[in-house]
């Protein structure tokens, strides 16, 4: 039986400006948004080519707006990701080369902190 991350809630003070910024900036798919209730709005975003999504809304969590810190990306390109969302209008780090990766960062407009990384060719491939 496979377990599957599908979905992370990330925690916002305004669902609309993080909807904008996910879809309109830093280029997540729209895939669902919707008020199920007066106290319950789900919105779905997915990353390009991500097999797991994030959610934002009302009623969703009780953490406060800006405390993720962490989230992490892989790509197989960091220059170009880092080029595509400077593009974008994304405040982005400089890259950061290390021995387990190259790394890139920046916040959502809460101060939701994301890492992208380019994994080094693992043994021998």
């Amino acid at each position: 039986m496979d377990w599957k991350l599908e979905l992370v809630a990330i925690p916002v003070s305004d669902v609309d400006r993080a909807k904008a910024f996910y879809t309109e900036i830093a280029g997540f798919h729209a895939d669902h948004d919707h008020r199920v209730s007066e106290t319950l709005r789900f919105v779905q975003l997915t990353p390009p080519g991500s097999g797991c999504s994030i959610a934002i809304g009302e009623g969703l969590t009780d953490a406060a707006p800006g405390s993720v810190q962490g989230m992490q990306l892989v790509v197989s390109d960091i220059q170009t990701a880092h080029d595509q969302l400077a593009a974008r209008g994304v405040e982005v780090s400089e890259i950061q080369r290390l021995a387990w990766g190259a790394f890139v960062f920046f916040s959502d407009p809460d101060g939701n902190r994301w890492a992208v990384q380019e994994i080094p060719a693992r043994g021998g491939a």
